[in-house]
């Protein structure tokens, strides 16, 4: 009867933990993306916002005038959070990915060192990586801005490049300046992050490596 007992705890105990991982494997990822009113088009389309959503767990923090760590421009008479305050607002609220699309109101100088910090603090608070989305390059200020970015990537293991300017091109996905998103061009944005986003979220295993 104990050896009965003994296996009917043992087989309960298997069972209840199978039950706990598949139920963890079911979690969604959960996201937080931070950008400017170029990512902000995602508001206005229904479309973009169930595909992102899709197996996600997201928040969008999207602001218009946003610029990565120095004070945004005014917009509406107030101004809005850089995303590195965005960022560090969360904190283990800020969840598994970080997606970022920020840069087209600055310029590319100081824009590495923005990265870094923005890193540093996403991986602070948990998150397993970061997406970083490169700009429109309508400007050769924005070309530069991309090359921080895809530079950064060679620093930080758990940054994901995903890199919308090569993406888009040649598409009619976009307002008369080129940036702006159409719905059409918002949900394809969302589209396009998706396997960005699986990606960063694999990243959790990768050494925590601090840039200099």
């Amino acid at each position: 009867m104990r050896r009965l007992l003994v296996v009917a705890s043992l087989t309960l105990a298997v069972a209840l933990t199978a039950s706990v991982t598949a139920a963890d494997a079911k979690k969604p990822i959960r996201v937080t993306f931070v950008g400017d009113s170029v990512a902000a088009s995602i508001y206005y389309a229904s479309t973009a916002q169930a595909q992102l959503r899709r197996g996600f767990k997201v928040k969008l923090d999207l602001r218009v005038c946003r610029r990565l760590v120095t004070t945004g421009c005014p917009y509406q008479g107030s101004r809005p959070t850089t995303a590195l305050e965005a960022v560090r607002g969360y904190g283990r609220a800020l969840g598994d990915v970080l997606i970022v699309k920020v840069g087209y109101n600055e310029s590319a100088q100081g824009y590495r060192q923005g990265i870094d910090q923005v890193m540093r603090a996403a991986l602070a608070q948990g998150a397993a990586g970061v997406v970083w989305v490169t700009l429109r390059e309508t400007q050769d200020t924005y070309r530069w801005t991309n090359v921080a970015i895809k530079t950064a990537a060679k620093r930080w293991p758990h940054l994901v490049v995903a890199d919308w300017n090569a993406y888009s091109r040649g598409k009619p996905w976009f307002g008369s300046d080129g940036l702006h998103l159409t719905a059409a061009g918002a949900t394809a944005l969302a589209a396009f992050l998706r396997p960005y986003v699986l990606r960063a979220a694999g990243a959790a295993n990768l050494p925590r490596v601090a840039a200099g």
